[in-house]
């Protein structure tokens, strides 16, 4: 049997686009739990938080700028190493492409197979990848925090902790109390755990909590844009990890098959979660992580374009 193709890849309806302002100066560019991107003016220039994953698609997200201003953009934010996120770069001629340390080894080490792997999963997500100039590198590499004036606002890039990936940025404007999550949250949308440290991401959302975040926007969803929308974001994200991990260290524990625990998973999870966006497609990526943190093996795994469809093809086998 050549098995089931990926969920996501008869996905082919275009989302409309949300472009909303969320305090004066700070934008979300939302896509129906697409990938989302944030948009920052200061004084004399603009930063972007998160790139879309091609140069045309980035061009949907300048053009929404320049409806507002027309400042250089010349900060982009790379939330986390994923090609959804970051290979759109090059369309913002930025003087400064910022991630953290952690993140930055993660391209070196996972870049070039997290691009291959990526395109095919989500082929309507790589509108003309074919100008996709190659990988993005960061010219700005902060440990831990950094933290940026543009002009008289001031912009904290944090890095709270390992969750969807041991990389993970978050954007912070303190005096706005507006928070750029990146995959830490999503709202509506089921977190990818593939690439994951699933016992650390509930404790970094604590931190993360514990901005005080009035405002958030999350990596797929639409923007949360009141304390109990930010507190219901955080919660729902929470909420799925705990009880998806729960489950498949339950049956590593019982010393049960992947393909028995993923079904027992799916099963559990499906009634709570299975509305939200893309949840068929993260689901093998996502219990296949669990499985291996449960088992011990505290750091994911490369995915590469084979090991994705042989991955797929194991667990969705009728």
């Amino acid at each position: 049997m050549a098995g089931k193709a990926f969920a996501s890849q008869g996905d082919l309806e275009e989302k409309t686009i949300t472009f909303e302002e969320l305090a004066e100066g700070l934008y979300a560019y939302t896509a129906e739990g697409d990938p989302n991107s944030g948009i920052i003016i200061g004084d004399d220039s603009v930063m972007v938080v998160d790139t879309q994953a091609t140069p045309v698609m980035a061009q949907g997200v300048i053009d929404r700028i320049r409806e507002v201003t027309d400042k250089p953009i010349d900060y982009v934010v790379l939330s986390h190493y994923h090609a959804v996120r970051v290979l759109g770069a090059s369309a913002y001629g930025a003087r400064q492409i910022i991630a953290s340390r952690d993140t930055h080894d993660l391209i070196v080490e996972r870049g070039q197979q997290d691009y291959d792997s990526e395109v095919g999963r989500f082929p309507r997500l790589f509108q003309s990848v074919e100008t996709v100039p190659g990988l993005t590198w960061p010219n700005v590499i902060f440990e831990k925090s950094l933290t940026l004036h543009l002009g008289r606002r001031e912009v904290q890039i944090l890095q709270l902790g390992r969750g969807h990936t041991k990389g993970d940025t978050v954007v912070w404007l303190p005096k706005e109390k507006v928070l750029f999550a990146g995959d830490l949250v999503e709202f509506g949308a089921t977190p990818y755990t593939g690439d994951a440290y699933l016992k650390d991401w509930p404790e970094t959302l604590g931190r993360l909590r514990d901005l005080g975040a009035e405002k958030l926007v999350p990596g797929r969803g639409a923007a949360l844009k009141t304390p109990e929308a930010v507190e219901d974001g955080i919660a729902g994200t929470q909420a799925f990890l705990t009880e998806m991990y729960q489950s498949v260290a339950k049956g590593v524990a019982e010393g049960k098959a992947l393909k028995d625990i993923y079904g027992e998973t799916f099963e559990r999870l499906e009634p709570k979660f299975g509305g939200w966006v893309i949840f068929e497609h993260c689901m093998p990526f996502d219990v296949t992580r669990a499985y291996d943190e449960a088992s011990g093996i505290a750091d994911p795994r490369i995915w590469t374009a084979e090991r994705d469809v042989e991955m797929w093809r194991a667990l969705e086998q009728d």
